[in-house]
């Protein structure tokens, strides 16, 4: 800036110093003009003294170096002349100088004269005899006393043009200065020049604007990273080439990286050619979807194109962990082939054994045991039937009445009802522990009990015992159940609550199993908010703990 204002000055001071020699050179023209027309009429008196005394005698005698002198007839003949041969000139009656001379006394003129090729100035006087005498001299001689002062003006050209540059250097200094030291962080705190304070205002109210909209895009990105970080799924922001523009925790996690991607390729992230293929889809067709496999969980990647004014400037990539949700369409599809095949043996019992009895082609001793086979399988069905939709009930979350209940009671109550398999199985089954309160659907906590002491004499050993323990722990009501019964295997163990799992299935089958107890079991614990504890090992029984929030 200090340059180019030095510039500026020494152009303006050059332009300045010609104009004013350009202005001088022609008042000095004008003023040597008019004094050689002061002194060409002083020359004419003299001139006009001596030829009326002397006659062309003075003519002869007169220099030609510094005007030009000549005598006129009234009639316009040349008389004599101080440059030419008179006779060689034209007559001069036609001469504006010599008309006025002759109309009035005197007369002047200035134009081109062919005799001496140059502009020339004439004055003329009329004489006493009539005559005229007329005084010439070239305007060439101002413009030669303007040459002899070529040198000392280019000089002082020199010296104006080199103390301009230097007061220039030094005022684009003093003037750039002030403006080098400004703070534009405050600006209606400089003291600088007045000019300058409608922009210093303009820049202060520029400030107020940034700085409002650099704190509602600060907020914005807050708001948005606390969005971010608080989602369960992973989220990433891409733009148009794949490089990650930004990634929330849950993504970070899901990738095993940190923040130090940011400015990288996507495919630094996830290499898989499905992924890479999806954001390429999703890009050029505006939404695509595909799922992986990490960490041994199943996500879905939904990816979308960001547009700006129909361009395309990015994409953002949500990524859903759905495992669970194909876990439970895996087990939805298991659920319904196990309900089919467990509906379809009772089922093919029974139409067996009807189809017999149908037929006559059974003994009538034989009929009352296939009435007795018809009658269990019925049972069995509609135990069957009972549990499936009882099962159904806890998935959907149906709401049911809660009231305060009994653990202890409710053991005791299965106690008694089941009192009869024990003996036949010849197993004791106690009871003992305090009364423990919990907040729960009744019918669905003794099924509870009632599924766990039944399982632990069904899988019992002969003379074998099953002791049911209720209390407290903390804010947490308990009910134990301990068998001596076969234990089950290691193997088996994560697997005992699921639907239709048997452990043994010709055991469960004899026993008139429906293999959904565990199930009810573990989906009414999680109803109540509960927890479900084994301990088990193989020849020495099975011990199951059932923790419950304890009613307040």
């Amino acid at each position: 800036m200090t340059r180019k204002i030095f510039r500026s000055i020494l152009l303006v001071a050059g332009a300045v110093l010609l104009a004013s020699l350009l202005v001088i050179m022609g008042c000095l023209y004008e003023y040597f003009g008019s004094v050689e027309k002061n002194q060409l009429w002083d020359e004419l008196s003299l001139a006009a003294a001596a030829v009326e005394r002397d006659g062309a005698g003075y003519l002869a005698d007169v220099s030609s170096e510094r005007c030009r002198i000549t005598w006129i007839a009234s009639d316009g003949t040349v008389l004599a002349d101080t440059v030419t041969d008179a006779e060689s000139l034209e007559n001069h009656a036609d001469r504006e100088e010599v008309c006025q001379a002759l109309e009035n006394g005197v007369g002047e003129s200035t134009r081109y004269s062919s005799t001496l090729l140059q502009k020339t100035m004439y004055c003329a006087r009329r004489l006493s005899d009539g005559s005229v005498l007329r005084v010439s001299i070239s305007r060439a001689t101002a413009g030669v006393l303007l040459v002899g002062m070529v040198q000392p003006i280019l000089v002082v050209v020199i010296v104006a043009l080199v103390l301009s540059a230097v007061l220039a250097k030094r005022l684009s200094r003093r003037i750039v200065s002030p403006l080098n030291e400004l703070d534009l962080e405050h600006p209606l705190d400089n003291d600088a020049y007045e000019e300058l304070s409608p922009l210093l205002g303009r820049i202060n109210r520029q400030h107020r604007q940034i700085d409002e909209q650099l704190r509602e895009l600060t907020r914005q990105k807050n708001e948005f990273a606390q969005v971010a970080a608080g989602m369960r799924e992973g989220l990433v922001l891409l733009d148009e080439k794949g490089v990650v523009l930004s990634i929330n925790p849950a993504a970070e996690a899901l990738f095993g990286t940190d923040g130090h991607c940011v400015g990288q390729d996507f495919l630094t992230l996830d290499r898989s050619r499905g992924t890479s293929a999806a954001i390429d889809a999703a890009l050029s067709g505006g939404h695509s979807e595909t799922r992986a496999e990490r960490g041994g969980r199943v996500w879905q990647y939904d990816i979308s194109r960001i547009e700006n004014d129909g361009k395309t400037v990015g994409a953002v990539l949500l990524a859903f962990d759905i495992t669970e949700r194909e876990t439970a369409e895996q087990n939805r599809r298991e659920f319904t082939a196990n309900v089919s095949h467990e509906l379809k043996t009772p089922l093919q019992g029974i139409i067996g054994s009807a189809e017999l009895l149908e037929n006559g082609m059974v003994e009538p001793e034989d009929v009352p045991r296939f009435v007795g086979h018809i009658r269990r399988e019925s049972q069995r069905l509609v135990t069957l039937i009972g549990d499936i939709i009882r099962l159904s009930q806890l998935d959907e979350g149906d709401e049911m009445p809660m009231e305060s209940v009994d653990l202890l009671a409710l053991a005791r109550e299965a106690q008694t009802d089941l009192s009869a398999a024990a003996e036949e199985k010849n197993v004791a089954l106690t009871v003992q522990g305090e009364s423990s309160r919990v907040r729960g659907v009744r019918r669905l906590l003794y099924e509870v009990i009632c599924n766990l002491c039944d399982n632990a004499i069904k899988y019992n050993v002969n003379g074998g015992s099953v002791a049911v323990t209720v209390g407290t722990e903390g804010d947490k009501a308990f009910v134990s159940v301990a068998d001596t019964g076969i234990g089950i295997a290691p193997e088996h163990q994560d697997r005992i609550f699921e639907r239709f799992y048997r452990v043994d299935k010709s055991h469960s089958t004899e026993s008139g199993g429906t293999g959904l107890g565990l199930s009810i079991v573990k989906h009414a614990v999680q109803y109540h908010h509960g927890e479900i504890e084994l301990h088990s090992e193989v020849g020495k029984g099975t011990t199951i703990r059932i923790l419950l929030p304890k009613e307040n």
